[in-house]
């Protein structure tokens, strides 16, 4: 088990940074669909609204209740998601699990930012809040394909 000192280098600066400065927080006025994940180890949660234009993002919005890892995570996602399609999301996710639990390479641009939660492989009950973002928004994707909104 890790110790405390650990911990602390865990939250780096950067990590900080990104926790405080999540983009597209909120909610949207119309969103063709919403999705909310949980993780059940820690109680963390996201919710998404997003709305698709020519089966890509074009609207997101986000509500994160998580620790610092997984608000960095949803910062990035955030940044990042507008412009993209349930592929390149799911092949964000995929790689970013695989980064944490089997000690693959940090995932592809635009969400290649991650890397900076690479040190979060040692602390694996984190794991599930910082892919919470990125499984909601697929969650959201999967609901708006099977509406209208596609």
């Amino acid at each position: 088990m890790s110790g405390d000192s650990d911990l602390i280098k865990l939250y780096s600066g950067r990590i900080l940074e990104l926790a405080a400065d999540i983009p597209h927080l909120g909610h949207l006025e119309a969103p063709c669909a919403r999705a909310r994940k949980r993780s059940p180890l820690c109680g963390s949660t996201v919710t998404v609204e997003l709305c698709l234009k020519d089966g890509r993002i074009s609207e997101f919005a986000q509500d994160v209740k998580a620790c610092a890892l997984g608000q960095a995570a949803a910062s990035v996602v955030g940044a990042n998601v507008i412009g993209c399609g349930r592929a390149q999301v799911a092949r964000a996710r995929d790689q970013l699990e695989a980064m944490l639990k089997a000690g693959g390479p940090a995932p592809e641009a635009p969400f290649d930012e991650l890397e900076v939660l690479i040190p979060a492989r040692d602390f694996r009950n984190r794991h599930a809040s910082i892919l919470l973002s990125l499984e909601a928004t697929l969650a959201a994707l999967d609901e708006a394909e099977n509406t209208a909104c596609a």
